[in-house]
Parts: structure tokens; sequence; C-alpha cells
């Protein structure tokens, strides 16, 4: 379940990876919190054969730089995601977003003249309130989280990954979610971006989404436990024409309770925006 990104784009002084393949109308994927990549690399493979999908991990995650005093947030991210587009010379790729994804994506095209063929919001942060009651409490005592013992920390973040789903993680599986998070570098990076987490970068964009104008599929866990089903009914409900997905008993890691499922909802919709 690991992802080689085997290329880097540098921005701000950040290093971005970020890797190609496949052939076809181009595909961009974009992750979430605290996840990376890695968490779209089985379905970027399976559509691959007909796309050519890109994915990267963002700044403080993954395999990105994680850096002192680094600026993480979700207005940053937008703006990157814009950049690394023109970067990559995609005038209108589609582009499927999950969690923080969804408003990086969304803040891209809404503020930074990013353009897509077609959205799919994945269980998108997008709308308050959200966060978790552990983000929050980091968010206020960020200095006590970045000092305290490894081993404690390995513990918090295991936890918090296995609370994201509706079943228990498979070893492997949270190994992938956790492994970045572990080291001195990823400890600091995780709650960095924890400590920038802000209701206003949602906010900002929530007034503009009537003014979507591109095809937008809304994809939902029935049973996220982090960003409730109301929330994707919310979203689609604002967005013109927007369909709606639910898919049953699953939580905020659809990718890895219902990757079959997922990819077919995603296959059918991209061939349908050819």
């Amino acid at each position: 379940m690991d992802v080689v990104l085997t290329e880097i784009f540098t921005w701000r002084g950040n290093e971005v990876r970020w890797s190609r393949r496949g052939s076809g109308p181009a595909v961009v994927f974009c992750h979430g919190t605290p996840w990376s990549s890695a968490l779209w690399e089985p379905i970027a493979d399976a559509l691959s054969a007909e796309f050519t999908v890109h994915l990267w991990d963002m700044p403080g995650y993954g395999t990105s730089t994680m850096a002192d005093g680094q600026d993480v947030s979700l207005g940053t991210q937008g703006e990157l995601l814009a950049a690394l587009l023109a970067e990559w010379d995609l005038e209108a790729p589609h582009v499927v977003a999950h969690d923080y994804g969804g408003v990086v994506a969304l803040r891209a095209h809404l503020l930074h003249g990013a353009r897509y063929r077609s959205l799919a919001l994945v269980d998108a942060v997008a709308l308050a309130p959200w966060g978790t009651e552990f983000l929050r409490l980091v968010r206020d005592n960020v200095d006590v989280f970045t000092r305290i013992p490894a081993a404690i920390h390995e513990g918090l973040v295991r936890q918090y990954v296995r609370g994201a789903g509706a079943r228990p993680l498979a070893p492997a599986e949270e190994e992938m979610l956790v492994r970045p998070w572990l080291s001195d570098a990823g400890q600091a990076a995780l709650y960095r971006q924890m400590a920038q987490a802000d209701e206003r970068f949602t906010d900002e964009v929530e007034p503009r989404y009537p003014e979507i104008d591109l095809p937008v599929t809304v994809v939902w866990g029935g049973a996220d436990p982090w960003l409730p089903v109301e929330q994707g009914r919310r979203l689609a409900a604002l967005i013109p024409g927007a369909q709606l997905h639910v898919v049953e008993g699953v939580g905020h890691l659809i990718q890895l309770e219902a990757p079959a499922t997922l990819t077919a909802i995603l296959q059918r919709w991209l061939l349908a925006g050819r």
C-alpha cells in the first residue's frame, strides 16, 4: 500500500512530492489529514488504465517537506494546488478530493482560478463545524503535544486514526496511515497542522458554493464518525446539480472500508465526464 512519489515540485521552500502514471484524461487526487497520497494509491492504480492519475503529498504530510515554522494551513494548500496544476500544465483535470483535500480543491477553484473538468468530494471538509475533539485539544495545547514522549505520541496517533473508520483497520492499513507521523519531524508536523486548523478557511468559501459551475459528485460514508453524513447532504444541496452517493455502513476511511464501491462510483463518474 506504499506509494513512491518520484517527482519534486519546489514551491515556497517546500519540496512537494508527486507522481504520475497511466494514460487518458487527467485525474488529480487530493488527500486529507492525517493521511497522505498513500490512502489513494490503490484506487488511483485501478483507474490508471483509463486515466492519467496524479498523486501528491501536501507540505507537512507524507513524504513532502516537514519543517519547523512551516505554513501548512488550508489557505496555503489551496494556493499550492493551483500552482501545482499550472506546473503540470493541466488546463482542466478531473479532481477527486477527500477530507481536507475537499476545501483545498474548493479554494483552489473558487479563489485561485484553478479550472476542473469535474470535482468529486469524498467525505470532504467543506462546511463548519468540522474537527474532532482531539484536534481541538491539540490546537489549544500544541506546545505540550509537541513535547510528549514518542511512545505516548504513537499511542495517541494510533487511537486517533482508529477512530476514523466504522470498522477496525487491518494492521497493514494502520501502519501505512500512522508511519509518517512517528519520527521526530512527523510528530511536530502532525501537531503543527492541527494547530493551524481553522474553520475560517471553509467559512470564506462556503457562500460561493452556489456559484460552482461544473459537474460535482459528493460521496459520503453513511457512518462517518468525523463528518456526519448530514454534512454531505448539505454540501450536495448547496452546489447546483451536485449528485450525492451515500455508502451505508462506511466511515471516514471509505478508501479502505469500501474500496471496490468507491472505485466503481469514481470510475462511472469519470468515464461519464471524459
